[in-house]
């Protein structure tokens, strides 16, 4: 049960909860890329996280942790699942970025691939120990039977930040309510991805919205991996990957990314690409030579680093960081 007291007293606010069963999946909300940074008293500010989104379902007890996709990743993360399990708060929903630290303290997503891509149980155990996470949550949509998305974003924070007993594993994403562009230049400095700006009175919505807006220090986000060449020298398994995106339902080609990956990684995907291979070129629009590039069905998503998109569409000084399975590929844009 929720705590007594949890909900604010104001009467408006109370109008807006929505008594009804728990559900068992809500869709998680969607910040919208921008390069418009800005202070505003309207708007909180929040750190933006490099990780995975993960929403969390507690209900009589029992803990399921869900990506943005559906998919159950109890097995993935037990020590999360633990940590939820002995809070005693119960029937709820939250929402958050599960994340690995690297040795600044930063949020670093290639550092949580060491622990996405497993599956086997003894690894999982000892990996919980040389790669510590963290479930750094930021908004609260469930709670004691009541459905509060309608409510405005301050008074589900202040429910979210009443409602656990936060730890090192579970962490309350604090957030500023003034000084944006401030607060923006010290996140770069930090070596942080950027911010995450929310009006202060948005309500839930499960899908992207302008109410929630990314303030990026660096260009990342989602490709879809369409190909492969030809390893070279004393490269294993493929030299570069080939990668889009889809724009109004047609995939398109965004370029070649040829680093990122050690020896591991290498082998890892390239017993995947080749399992995926394919005669026919994914895309529409790709213009350069085929000589030893090799197709594969477009399933796989990963994440990447780059400089900047070209006038052409293409990523320039593009890196690999890790593969996503928490995104379906025909859901893979370009962000602007």
């Amino acid at each position: 049960m929720a705590k007594i007291g949890l909900f604010p007293k104001d009467p408006t606010i109370l109008k807006l909860r929505k008594e009804m069963a728990q559900p068992t999946f809500v869709p998680p909300m969607l910040a919208t890329l921008t390069e418009d940074y800005f202070s505003n008293k309207d708007w909180i500010f929040e750190q933006k996280y490099d990780g995975e989104r993960c929403l969390a379902f507690k209900h009589d007890g029992k803990v399921v942790l869900k990506s943005r996709n559906k998919k159950i990743i109890n097995d993935k993360y037990p020590d999360l699942v633990k940590a939820l399990t002995q809070q005693s708060a119960d029937n709820f929903i939250i929402d958050g970025e599960i994340v690995a630290l690297n040795k600044k303290g930063v949020s670093d997503f290639q550092l949580l691939q060491g622990r996405i891509n497993l599956s086997n149980q003894t690894e999982i155990s000892e990996k919980e120990r040389l790669i510590p996470i963290r479930y750094c949550i930021f908004d609260i949509m469930y709670v004691d039977h009541y459905d509060i998305r309608k409510l405005p974003l301050l008074a589900r924070k202040k429910i979210l930040r009443n409602l656990l007993q936060y730890t090192s594993k579970l962490v309350y994403s604090t957030h500023r309510a003034s000084k944006g562009l401030e607060f923006f230049k010290q996140a770069c400095k930090n070596h942080w991805e950027g911010l995450i700006a929310k009006h202060a009175q948005s309500t839930y919505v499960g899908v992207r919205s302008r109410n929630w807006l990314k303030f990026k220090c660096v260009m990342e986000q989602e490709l879809v991996i369409i190909g492969y060449t030809s390893p070279q020298g004393s490269r294993t398994d493929f030299g570069a990957l080939l990668v889009g995106y889809y724009k109004d339902k047609k995939l398109l080609y965004a370029g070649k990314v040829g680093t990122g990956y050690d020896v591991k990684t290498l082998k890892m995907l390239g017993a995947k690409l080749r399992k995926l291979h394919t005669d026919r070129c994914p895309v529409s629009n790709y213009d350069e030579s085929s000589r030893n590039v090799h197709w594969v069905r477009p399933i796989l998503v990963a994440e990447f680093k780059f400089a900047e998109w070209t006038k052409a569409n293409r990523l320039r000084v593009p890196r690999y960081l890790g593969l996503r399975d928490d995104k379906k590929a025909k859901n893979v844009v370009k962000e602007t």
